[in-house]
């Protein structure tokens, strides 16, 4: 397996983890604007090395989610911003353009030093 993107979470918005209860986790690299850093993991954005497809895999801490659909502008906003939008919910079409879906059981908790990966 071949990694396309890894990265740490370093910060955690005060809000991000109630976006869990609603089958989301919302990332954005360091620097981002306070009014999103809020709702946000905020990670040290790490370097797409290769396409975000359905069939590849999500690794948040020691667990893996097979992604199951990838939004139009998901890799874009990956790439560019660090921000990605997880929805755990298995659906095999993106609900947005921004979002990456994938099948597993949503989080419970995520700390500060968890490592999320996407290999191919």
């Amino acid at each position: 397996m071949t990694v396309i993107y890894q990265t740490t979470i370093t910060r955690i918005g005060q809000s991000a983890p109630d976006a869990l209860c609603d089958q989301m986790l919302i990332t954005f690299r360091e620097g981002a604007p306070a009014d999103i850093e809020e709702f946000c993991f905020i990670h040290c954005h790490g370097e797409l090395n290769g396409e975000l497809l359905p069939g590849s895999q999500l690794t948040l801490g020691e667990t893996r989610y097979p992604v199951t659909a990838v939004g139009s502008v998901a890799e874009q906003n990956l790439r560019e911003l660090g921000h990605i939008t997880l929805r755990f919910d298995g659906q095999t079409e993106a609900e947005y353009p921004g979002t990456v879906h994938v099948a597993g059981p949503v989080p419970q908790a995520l700390a500060t030093g968890c490592v999320l990966k996407f290999v191919a």
